[in-house]
């Protein structure tokens, strides 16, 4: 979805209120020139990150241990003289799973939940490409066969040494595969955005609700850039962006835009079902924030 705004001629910043001084920023610059701003990582988070998600893979790998050992155990107990030979290949099949948790949790999550670990996730942080556009399995793959390397000798530090020495706080991972960890961002959208002009029939359509709600932060971030500041755009910028954008939403997100209604009608329809979205999502969590505060 971002690739989509990485060729728009239309200068829509990425992200919310700038970032402070001590954030480490990564710009992408567009062929047209247009900027594009995405805040770092800072290494503390996504160290908290990792010791979370080296937590549950551990448990994950334990769980799956407790079970192959009682299978070969009673298996082995029933088997007679190929007991020895159940019982090796359980020691064998617990290297498997060792070696199949802690490289395959990373690139399974980061690929469904485009960048995301249950670490990262909690954390507020996202893995994304370079360019500015979201990781797919091929990318998760380069950054996770690294990590070993990445954690010598001890505690990541080779990736902690490459991280503070390379421009956007990479380890050896995000050098190969070209991918950099960013911190999520919110919009503030205002009130008007969730009542477009003219047709909105298309918000009332349960499989359209059901794509805007897969939609990732940044995803959310691109349409709602481009919804707020979309009158500060010369008309040949304004179209090419819109086009562009609402071309994504139909081919990579599976969008149906009706014949009738414009490309920047579709984008402000999905900005509008987001902005909708959330505005339920503050008043669901009212209550809960008052309960705290007393």
């Amino acid at each position: 979805m971002a690739s989509a705004v990485d060729r728009a001629g239309a200068a829509v910043p990425l992200g919310g209120d700038a970032p402070t001084r001590l954030d480490g920023t990564h710009t992408v610059l567009t062929p047209e020139f247009v900027e594009f701003n995405f805040v770092l990582a800072g290494l503390m988070s996504r160290f908290l990150a990792l010791l979370i998600d080296t937590v549950l893979s551990l448990l994950i790998t334990w769980v799956l241990f407790m079970a192959v050992t009682l299978m070969s155990l009673i298996v082995s107990t029933g088997a007679g003289s190929a007991g020895k030979t159940f019982m090796g290949l359980g020691i064998a099949a617990q290297f498997v799973i060792w070696f199949l948790v802690d490289w395959g949790y990373m690139v399974l999550l980061e690929s469904l939940w485009s960048g995301q670990t249950v670490g990262k996730r909690a954390m507020g942080l996202r893995v994304i490409q370079d360019t500015g556009v979201r990781v797919g399995v091929y990318q998760s793959l380069l950054r996770n066969l690294v990590r070993p390397v990445d954690k010598l000798p001890v505690f990541y530090l080779v990736g902690g040494v490459a991280a503070l020495f390379s421009g956007s706080q990479q380890r050896l991972g995000d050098l190969l595969a070209g991918t950099i960890v960013v911190r999520e961002r919110r919009l503030k959208i205002p009130a008007q955005l969730e009542r477009p002009d003219g047709d909105t029939s298309l918000l009332a359509d349960e499989d359209f609700r059901a794509r805007v709600a897969k939609l990732t932060a940044d995803e959310e971030a691109v349409l709602f850039s481009a919804a707020l500041r979309r009158e500060e755009l010369g008309m040949e910028a304004r179209l090419n962006l819109f086009a562009t954008l609402a071309g994504r939403l139909e081919a990579e997100l599976g969008f149906t835009k009706p014949t009738h209604l414009s490309d920047e009608k579709l984008v402000l329809l999905v900005s509008a079902a987001l902005a909708a979205r959330n505005a339920q999502k503050r008043k669901a969590s009212a209550p809960a924030r008052r309960f705290l505060q007393r």
